[in-house]
């Protein structure tokens, strides 16, 4: 679309306004003028998946009854029973379990964990060390309740320095005690590469060739609608993830899904409810609507979020950075690593992202002791569902190399006032310097 002049200096003016400087706006211009045709396959993979799950809405004859609130045990809730048979079906698999009551990605990982690996059994991670979070979760630090301590063993294989699996490593980390082997999809907290699908269904391959019965579990988280097809369309037994990220759409307000094999999501039901209850129980408690809905719209949230990771390389990238995935790699989540340096670029980069935001904008982030980190952590987000990362949001540890995790965007403009943002708090503390021409 071709802006009239008027139109161009109205959105200066509105720019200029929020404070963002001509100079700031000038250079992310510029930058963005690059970026059409890679946006142009984002939104065709936002189309296919849109019609994904429209197509899985339609199959299941999803209905304004489905809607509808329960309480109390929640019996007979077929907007809840049909809400699941939607995600199965979006991605490619035997059942699904989704749930307000899962708290966050943490929570339905851990349940997906403890409900499939009983004492005896061996932990595998054919990817390094997962997310800080799920140490405590393992037992790599010491934590009541952790699989460690119901006798749940753990043993890791180590990436290739280029970010590559380690097959041998893989082979001779598996024994006969290997029960399960978890594949964290995204970079979390590491300055690795995103796994593509496409190399997670390698993988997959491989560990079941090895031993054929390992049940291989997929974090999902930040990768959902990413690409055309998820884990579960190349051997994933069970994929894992949040709902206050992709999945849910920036709509719904908590809650966790897991999908995969249809023993393995009983069994989840099962840890989460009880035994001999199952998925048979579990109020909605009035959330149905937003599930539904926040499901519907991810596909182009995402793509928003998306949009604004790849501009975000491209500024910072061009800017001197180092950034993960670079501004030309291909994507396969919606986090982009820019690694600042220095904890006042760290923190000058998250008061941007704060400053972007439509809840919270006058409150300035600061590093704190987040419970599951071991180092101090600061995050921005002012979102419309707390701790929502699909929102705009902006977080990293305070630790060598001051890494900002950037990720979010409920909208394309959104998530574009919020790099041009950070970028402003950067420039007005003298962290960068703009060049004149990109």
């Amino acid at each position: 679309m071709i802006q009239s002049e008027t139109e161009k200096s109205m959105i200066d003016s509105m720019y200029e306004e929020i404070g963002i400087s001509r100079p700031v706006l000038s250079f992310g211009r510029r930058v963005e003028a690059r970026l059409a045709e890679r946006f142009h396959q984002i939104d065709t993979t936002a189309e296919y998946n849109q019609l994904k799950v429209i197509r899985a809405m339609q199959k299941n004859r999803v209905c304004a009854e489905h809607f509808a609130a329960s309480s109390g045990y929640g019996y007979n809730d077929d907007g809840r029973d049909t809400l699941e048979k939607v995600y199965a079906d979006a991605f490619h698999a035997e059942s699904a379990l989704v749930r307000p009551q899962i708290i966050c990605g943490t929570q339905a990982l851990y349940l997906a964990l403890s409900a499939n690996l009983l004492p005896g059994d061996e932990l595998f991670s054919p990817v390094g060390k997962p997310y800080d979070t799920l140490e405590e979760v393992i037992g790599i630090r010491e934590s009541i309740g952790s699989l460690r301590e119901y006798g749940v063993t753990y043993a890791q294989a180590e990436l290739k320095e280029d970010g590559s699996f380690d097959y041998d490593a893989i082979r001779a980390g598996i024994t006969p005690r290997t029960k399960l082997a978890t594949i964290q999809r995204s970079k979390g907290y590491a300055s690795r590469p995103t796994f593509s699908v496409r190399q997670i269904g390698e993988l997959i391959a491989f560990l079941k060739s090895c031993k054929p019965d390992i049940i291989c579990m997929v974090d999902n988280c930040y990768g959902e609608f990413v690409e055309e097809i998820e884990p579960t369309d190349v051997g994933a037994d069970m994929i894992v993830g949040s709902l206050i990220k992709n999945p849910g759409g920036g709509l719904a307000p908590c809650g966790g899904y897991i999908a995969g094999r249809e023993d393995l999501i009983e069994r989840c039901a099962r840890r989460l409810s009880s035994p001999g209850l199952g998925k048979e129980v579990g109020a909605n408690l009035g959330v149905n609507r937003d599930l539904y809905q926040g499901f519907f719209l991810a596909p182009t949230v995402t793509a928003s979020a998306l949009k604004g990771a790849i501009l975000a390389a491209n500024i910072y990238e061009e800017l001197g950075f180092r950034v993960i995935p670079n501004g030309s790699e291909s994507r396969h989540d919606i986090i982009q690593a820019v690694e600042l340096m220095s904890a006042e670029g760290l923190c000058a980069f998250c008061e941007g992202i704060q400053a972007a935001a439509p809840v919270d904008s006058y409150v300035t982030p600061v590093p704190w002791d987040m419970p599951g980190y071991d180092s101090q952590v600061i995050m921005a987000a002012g979102a419309f569902v707390q701790g929502s990362s699909i929102e705009l949001s902006a977080d990293g540890p305070l630790r060598p190399p001051y890494t900002a995790f950037f990720q979010g965007g409920l909208t394309w403009p959104h998530a574009k006032l919020g790099i041009l943002m950070s970028l402003q708090k950067m420039w007005e503390k003298g962290l960068v310097r703009l060049p004149e021409k990109a």
